[in-house]
């Protein structure tokens, strides 16, 4: 008995590229969330569990959960299991990039944004010249002092060289450790973050000549320079 082999239907060009451009389109969609934004700035800090990530972005542990699995099904993140909690990390510094790039295209672009990006350092926050090896140079030779004021893990997650670790909660009983002659360079989680301007403002209100430094290790990572550990 002789078997007909089936036809295979041809996919033709046109559909090819629908499905491409449909893959791609994922990408976008996991990333067409705030809070989702939010989260994968908060993994370019290092690794954190659900309980982490959902306290610092201010929403419940299900909805972070939700949020977690939707950049888990296109593969912006991976997990890692520790007994009864998991972790979630980037999947490689390709994310990180993404976000840094994103976010720098809707600085460029969004007019709002602009606005509120101004509105953020206001209150007459000097930021740090954006010469990087500059600073590196500087910081080497100790004619500034960097601070990193994010939490202990983050650092320890990787940061800026010469960088020194004093969360932001830590500052003001830390203050003497920091000289007065000295100008300190603060800086957080990026352009985004808070951290850095309270820590400014803590500095200069204790006598100390302080500025902010716009970068986080996201950014700084996205331009090729290393981190330390």
């Amino acid at each position: 008995m002789s078997i007909t082999p089936q036809k295979t239907k041809k996919i033709s060009h046109r559909q090819i590229k629908d499905i491409l451009y449909e893959q791609v389109a994922r990408i976008g969609k996991a990333a067409s969330s705030p809070k989702r934004l939010e989260l994968l700035e908060l993994l370019c800090q290092g690794e954190m569990n659900v309980e982490q990530l959902a306290l610092e972005a201010q929403i419940s542990v299900k909805l972070t959960s939700a949020h977690l699995g939707v950049l888990k099904s296109v593969g912006m993140v991976n997990t890692r299991r520790a007994g009864k909690n998991i972790f979630y990390r980037l999947s490689d510094i390709n994310v990180a990039n993404f976000w840094v790039n994103i976010r720098s295209l809707a600085e460029n672009r969004l007019h709002d944004l602009q606005v509120a990006l101004r509105d953020l350092v206001s209150n007459k926050i000097k930021l740090a010249p954006i010469d990087r090896n500059e600073l590196l140079r500087d910081a080497a030779n100790g004619k500034l002092v960097v601070i990193d004021v994010r939490t202990t893990n983050e650092y320890n997650s990787g940061h800026l060289p010469f960088a020194r670790s004093i969360p932001l909660s830590e500052l003001k009983q830390r203050m003497i450790e920091l000289p007065t002659d000295k100008t300190i360079v603060a800086y957080c989680r990026g352009p985004f973050c808070l951290l850095a301007n309270e820590a400014v403002n803590l500095l200069e209100k204790s006598g100390h000549r302080a500025i902010k430094l716009d970068d986080g290790v996201a950014e700084w990572q996205s331009l090729g320079f290393l981190l330390s550990n």
